[in-house]
């Protein structure tokens, strides 16, 4: 039969392409259901198989169409493509998987590999370069952005689909090599201005990169206290910008580790470093500042600790400074710190309530703020300032005005709360659900809270109308 004949009123289907692809399909399903290895001991490339088959099955389907897939699907003897790597540039392929490579790095030899690849290298104990053989100084993996736009551009011109990057983890064993250029790095600090800039930017580029280097900080708290020697003993106006920044954003890459977000905080002077950094220096390192203490807050004890050291009010001032960059990372430290109940008092001290009224009303990330506010409102002093601020129309008019229904849930919630402490406002409650009805509304499409909360409030309403009228 000729390549394209019609078969069976399937137009014009390519018997070639598709037995290969039959075939290649055949042999991945095989795989996945025989070789019990690749799940148990390999997920991601389990799952890229998985997303291969898929792709086949894509394929065979536009094919049986009588289409042209817009790219080949079908794999070689490794599990790779085959049908469009014939005209691919040879250094656009992964020398390990012979594939078209997803996601570049250099290694230590200055070769190019996909990244999934070379990191299942490394994570079987091998700490050569597979290319060269040469011994490898360290295992950092570096993005080779430009291999990588070149690829892309390559897709684009060949009507190719880019491959999506494979999920990976970075969590690997260091070499000697590691551990000896980190311990170089670490002992830089205490040295000149110049040896102290360069160990920070190093340091930074490490623990973003590799999680390896941020669980080797939890070894030793004295790694964690010489990093910030070069900030100890000095006046703000005497720390040099570019290394602030780099040295509290290393300290945020170190506290993702899940190990060493207690080290960290319990380390003398961690909070006040991060306190002091809040109040001065880049907006990008005041920014980092602020989501260093809401890693840290990710544990209760954390909270406890960094509320008790003062640093609600240096978040509430960089709140109220209204820098863009820092205000979701500012909401989501005071949030976090604020689901201890203790901290919420600290809060309110801090002139919390005022600040995030006023960020509400210039429709500053009204979704966080107001779920702030709902848990401070049970505060007494909350509530009553609260009610000197005007809360009770703001937060009505964003009930009529927002389409989310748990801002809806948040605003009557507070609501709640200053009515039952302040009796004035219940005049203002009745105008509104007479002109408006409002509360009726709540109660009839909102969330379970919402209608709880505004059913009660109606109840209030009505038995205070009802006392009036036999007084």
């Amino acid at each position: 039969m000729a390549k394209n004949e019609a078969i069976e009123g399937i137009p014009n289907v390519d018997m070639a392409t598709m037995t290969e692809l039959k075939k290649e399909l055949r042999r991945i399903v095989q795989l996945i259901v025989e070789d019990t290895s690749i799940e148990d001991e390999n997920e991601f490339r389990f799952m890229e198989f998985v997303e291969k088959s898929n792709k086949i099955l894509q394929d065979l389907k536009i094919l049986k169409e009588g289409k042209t897939p817009n790219h080949r699907s079908c794999l070689n003897n490794n599990g790779g493509t085959t049908s469009y790597l014939a005209s691919c540039p040879q250094q656009f392929r992964c020398p390990l998987s012979k594939e078209l490579m997803r996601d570049p790095v250099i290694i230590s030899s200055g070769q190019t590999y996909d990244r999934h690849m070379i990191q299942e290298w490394l994570k079987s104990g091998n700490r050569t370069c597979p290319r060269t053989q040469e011994v490898l100084s360290h295992t950092i993996l570096t993005p080779n952005h430009l291999i990588k736009d070149l690829i892309t551009q390559w897709c684009k011109n060949h009507h190719v689909q880019f491959p999506n990057p494979l999920r990976y983890s970075d969590e690997y064993p260091l070499v000697e090599a590691d551990r000896n250029l980190f311990i170089d790095q670490i002992n830089k600090l205490s040295s000149t201005l110049s040896d102290q800039k360069e160990a920070a930017k190093t340091l930074r580029s490490l623990t973003k990169r590799t999680p390896s280097f941020r669980a080797l900080f939890g070894e030793s708290d004295e790694y964690i206290r010489q990093l910030l020697i070069p900030l100890q003993f000095k006046s703000q106006s005497e720390i040099d910008n570019d290394l602030h920044e780099d040295l509290i954003t290393t300290l945020l890459n170190v506290s993702i580790h899940e190990s060493n977000k207690k080290p960290v905080a319990e380390t003398p002077m961690v909070i006040s470093v991060l306190m002091d950094a809040l109040r001065s220096g880049k907006i990008e390192t005041r920014s980092n500042a602020a989501a260093t203490l809401f890693t840290l807050s990710a544990i209760d004890s954390n909270k406890s600790l960094i509320g008790k050291a003062g640093a609600l009010k240096p978040l509430f001032d960089l709140l109220e400074d209204g820098q863009p960059l820092a205000m979701k990372d500012v909401a989501s430290a005071i949030f976090s710190l604020c689901m201890v109940h203790e901290n919420r008092s600290r809060a309110v001290k801090d002139g919390a309530v005022r600040v995030l009224l006023d960020k509400i009303v210039n429709q500053v990330h009204v979704d966080e703020l107001l779920a702030i506010l709902a848990m401070l409102s049970s505060n007494r002093k909350a509530m009553e300032e609260l009610g000197d601020f005007g809360a009770v129309s703001i937060l009505i008019s964003l009930i009529k005005e927002t389409n989310c229904e748990q801002n809806k849930e948040n605003c009557i919630a507070i609501l709640y709360d200053i009515c039952y402490n302040d009796r004035t406002k219940w005049k203002e409650m009745r105008e509104e659900e007479k002109r408006y009805g409002t509360l009726s509304e709540l109660v009839q499409n909102g969330t379970s809270r919402a209608k709880r909360k505004a059913g009660g409030l109606l109840d209030r309403i009505r038995g205070s109308v009802n006392r009036t009228h036999t007084t």
